[in-house]
């Protein structure tokens, strides 16, 4: 089965890294009337009623200019301008998971650029200081880069390594297998989710995910399993996907963000998910194609 998170970047763009620096080139593609920009408010996009707008770049506003990069003869660009402008308007504003809706069908092309210009646009939007000094922040290198000013220290973007998990329990493929699935307290009723949590410094990707289950609900984990990744500019993340096997049952929920967790065999999941009362992560997310790689096959609703 083609899994759910593999259609967010299956058409990646040409970078250009090595062009950044060139300004005669960069000069010549702005240019260009082929080329493409994303306005970008702080880290906030205005979608049009027929999706999300790429403005000619003759009619994009002055602010920092973010290179994405080369894809079917154009060139692509964001431009970031000041977060305020988007409380002029701010129900028509809107932030990455906003937009996702934006990206379904044949719009899904647009992700791996959409992702690039948004995850640029946070990096901007929380590193305004230098972080040796103190100093102000200068954008090179087409956006990709950030310069003190003062003390001339570089800074480049970063993701976090997350890690996003699947965790079972009983004989693989079986009717009474279960799968343990968790939700928060904010989110809306019926609403779960796989576990998930950031990579903390000196830990192997396995030993965040078997720290992580267990801080989250109790169960202890042995063996863990690659699956895939996702990028994930919410704000900087790269999601790692594992499937893991439960070496415990016991649900002990001490930790704030998970409100309930629950062992769910497949025909649980595919009774509660066809009446409603289970509802399960969007069908693009590496939760959704974690979930379904497990079940066997594709499952109704999502959010």
């Amino acid at each position: 089965m083609t899994f759910p998170h593999v259609t967010l970047v299956q058409d990646p763009h040409d970078r250009l890294g090595l062009l950044r620096t060139d300004d005669a080139w960069l000069a010549e593609r702005w240019a260009d009337p082929a080329s493409r920009v994303l306005v970008i408010a702080g880290t906030r996009v205005r979608p049009g009623p027929d999706g999300l707008v790429w403005v000619p770049a003759a009619e994009a506003p002055e602010g920092v200019r973010l290179l994405l990069g080369e894809r079917d003869g154009a060139t692509w660009w964001g431009v970031i301008v000041p977060g305020e402008v988007a409380k002029e308007e701010p129900e028509r504003w809107l932030p990455l998971r906003g937009l996702l809706p934006f990206l379904a069908g044949e719009a899904v092309r647009q992700a791996p650029l959409v992702f690039h210009a948004l995850g640029l646009a946070e990096w901007h939007w929380v590193h305004r200081f230098c972080p040796r000094c103190g100093g102000t922040l200068v954008p090179r290198a087409a956006g990709h880069e950030l310069v003190c000013a003062d003390c001339a220290k570089p800074q480049f973007p970063r993701s976090d390594p997350a890690v996003i998990m699947l965790i079972a329990v009983g004989e693989p493929g079986s009717p009474d297998e279960r799968c343990l699935l968790g939700r928060h307290p904010a989110w809306p009723a019926g609403r779960y989710s796989t576990l998930a949590g950031f990579c903390e410094p000196g830990e192997s990707l396995e030993d965040a995910v078997r720290r992580e289950v267990r801080e989250e609900t109790g169960v202890h984990v042995g063996d863990v399993t690659y699956f895939g990744n996702q990028p994930w500019p919410l704000p900087s993340s790269l999601m790692l996907g594992f499937h893991g096997r439960a070496t415990s049952e016991s649900i002990v929920l001490d930790d704030a963000d998970v409100e309930d967790a629950q062992w769910l065999t497949r025909e649980d999941m595919r009774r509660r998910a066809d009446d409603g009362s289970l509802v399960l992560p969007g069908g693009v997310s590496i939760s959704r194609s974690l979930v379904e790689d497990w079940y066997g096959g594709a499952l109704p609703g999502s959010w």
